[in-house]
């Protein structure tokens, strides 16, 4: 699959609207973007984290104090992102964080927060994005999810569900705006080497024996494997750069080694589900004529 940058971006400088670029993905992907001269929307929690993205970038690049779960704030950045560039050709949704916990020890404030951040925040954000990027008649929008997904894990059942959220979502949202010239990609990393296990992520400690050698030994293990992810956030920045420039970008983008076989081993198994029960669920339906 070759870029086809003249295809995909009209403008010479594209605008990229991008959320989370304190750390991790995010600040790789604001990097990957002003390296090639284009333009960014950087956005973060705290604006001051942003001082030293990239100084050299002058007026390609705007940042902004954006929390996501705040309907003002996104309001007031979207307003900013249209005055200074007037254009979102690419909105990349990578605020979020990660919770853990076994399902039964789950704490209601910790996953309500948690579907704030990783699913409202990143819908109210997208439907502040849209009339722009309808009037323009193109545009991308790319979810960060993660391979949970696609893929459930022990420890991650909450984390998971949110981000299943957003595919869900990204679904209909590609069916109903790509007639309009919006394309939707879901990148879903596996482990990378971010921040994102030291800072980006809460956990309910495992107290329940019952659960200790799944839902906390999955715990204890990214905790302690932090700092030693395989992949790598600025080659993931150049992928998500290159899925940009194309003009059929994927509707989902699976990163890493790990990522890539977990998710096509799920994707296999229900499948296979699928299958073995085809005549069963087909039996279902009124017969033909009724």
């Amino acid at each position: 699959m070759s870029a086809n940058s003249s295809n995909a971006f009209p403008n010479a400088t594209p605008v990229w609207f991008i959320t989370g670029c304190s750390i991790g993905f995010g600040r790789e992907f604001a990097r990957a973007v002003l390296a090639r001269g284009w333009r960014c929307i950087a956005t973060a929690r705290n604006k001051a984290a942003l001082d030293d993205l990239a100084p050299e970038a002058g007026e390609r690049l705007l940042c902004v104090s954006l929390d996501v779960t705040d309907p003002a704030q996104i309001a007031a950045a979207v307003a900013q992102a249209r005055e200074r560039f007037g254009a979102i050709d690419v909105l990349v949704n990578n605020a979020g964080y990660g919770y853990q916990s076994s399902i039964e020890e789950g704490e209601e404030t910790q996953i309500r927060a948690q579907f704030d951040a990783n699913v409202f925040g990143l819908f109210a954000l997208t439907r502040a994005v849209l009339p722009v990027m309808r009037e323009q008649k193109r545009g991308h929008v790319i979810n960060i999810t993660s391979v949970a997904g696609l893929a459930g894990f022990p420890g991650s059942g909450y984390y998971a569900a949110s981000k299943h959220a957003v595919e869900g979502f990204s679904d209909a949202l590609l069916a109903e705006a790509g007639p309009l010239g919006i394309k939707v990609t879901c990148v879903e990393p596996g482990p990378f080497r971010t921040e994102w296990a030291g800072r980006s992520l809460v956990q309910t400690p495992n107290r329940i024996a019952d659960y200790a050698e799944t839902a906390g030994a999955r715990m204890q293990r990214t905790a302690e494997g932090s700092g030693h992810q395989p992949g790598d956030p600025a080659r993931a920045a150049q992928a998500i750069i290159r899925i940009a420039e194309v003009e059929s970008p994927p509707r989902h983008f699976v990163l890493g080694a790990f990522g890539v076989d977990a998710v096509a081993a799920r994707l296999r198994a229900a499948l296979a589900d699928i299958e073995t029960w085809r005549e069963a669920g087909l039996a279902t339906d009124f017969p033909a004529g009724e």
